[in-house]
């Protein structure tokens, strides 16, 4: 088999592109290595990759279709993982037109490239919690309503959502969309939570607790979501009539008090953390919670990793990394 992985110098896209590899299957990855953060650290995880049996990379921008289609004409791809994207919620306040780019140009792109391979039996594609705006029932799930985001960015997930259905029911194109819910670990993006405050702990820096600490996550470890990845990616819907197009959360169905999270960081490092109360960020929301009945009935999806275990991991990648004793 021979996987098509987008975002593959990103942190779930690297972490994805080994998983495959590992199976002795074969992984063209592409990315292309924006400067969004540290473009040393995305170049790290592709040094990770280059050496690896059946792995070769293409840099390039998949919003590009054209140098998109070319990078892969010379290949049989059985299997798309779409995990090319602009991220961050805040960072679609200061550049909208990036995400304008990268997740609707971008994904329409990566739809035609779909189109175009006929050996290619299933995408997945990364959707996220985000879609659920200020959704006030939890957990959230699937059936919920998702039609007032708050941020840009929830907006081009959801209309990332609608496309994917669009084109799956127009050509037949089997597709799956999973809506990632706080995905942390090694590795992991220096634009989140668990890393900014990680830094500033071990500088001697106070971190800023947003909505006075009143805010809860469903904190899900990367490898839980590259099993519940893979586990999509094997199983593409079945064309009966419908849509062959379905979407799960992919979470670790527990939500954690952010005071909590920061107390199981700050137990790891064994340093207390100087706290500032600030409100809350403009696209933010308070809670995030997944309810993963459904990829657990249909795929078998059993996150095991509790944060009291994957924080202490990620400090232990962190300090190595960054040669911290």
């Amino acid at each position: 088999m021979s996987v098509l992985v987008t975002g593959a110098a990103g942190f779930i896209g690297y972490h994805v592109t080994q998983a495959p590899l590992d199976r002795g299957e074969r992984v063209i990855g592409v990315d292309n290595v924006n400067d969004y953060y540290d473009v040393g650290l995305k170049r790290a995880r592709l040094a990770q990759l280059a050496g690896r049996d059946g792995f070769g990379f293409r840099e390039l921008d998949i919003a590009d279709r054209t140098a998109l289609a070319a990078s892969v004409a010379d290949a049989r791809i059985d299997g798309i993982v779409h995990l090319a994207a602009q991220a961050g919620v805040r960072y679609s306040l200061e550049n909208p037109f990036a995400y304008v780019h990268s997740n609707l140009v971008g994904h329409m792109s990566m739809l035609e490239l779909q189109r175009g391979l006929p050996d290619c039996r299933h995408m997945v594609y990364a959707s996220s919690s985000s879609v659920y705006g200020g959704n006030t029932k939890l957990p959230f799930a699937e059936s919920d309503r998702v039609d007032h985001p708050v941020s840009l960015y929830a907006a081009t997930k959801k209309s990332d959502e609608l496309l994917s259905h669009a084109y799956s029911d127009l050509y037949r194109l089997p597709q799956t969309g999973l809506r990632f819910f706080t995905v942390y670990g090694p590795w992991g993006r220096p634009d989140m939570a668990m890393w900014i405050f990680t830094k500033a702990i071990t500088e001697g820096k106070p971190i800023q607790v947003f909505n006075h600490g009143d805010m809860r996550r469903d904190f899900t470890y990367v490898d839980d979501i590259v099993a519940g990845v893979l586990a999509a990616l094997d199983s593409p819907p079945a064309d009966d009539g419908a849509a062959p197009h379905r979407l799960y959360n992919i979470g670790n169905h527990r939500s954690e008090s952010l005071l909590y999270m920061i107390e199981v960081l700050e137990r790891a490092l064994g340093r207390e953390a100087e706290k500032i109360m600030a409100p809350m960020q403009p696209g933010d929301v308070k809670d995030t919670y997944a309810d993963i009945d459904a990829i657990s009935r249909d795929l078998g999806y059993r996150p095991t990793t509790p944060i009291d275990v994957g924080i202490p991991k990620f400090i232990a990648w962190y300090k190595d990394h960054h040669g911290l004793s």
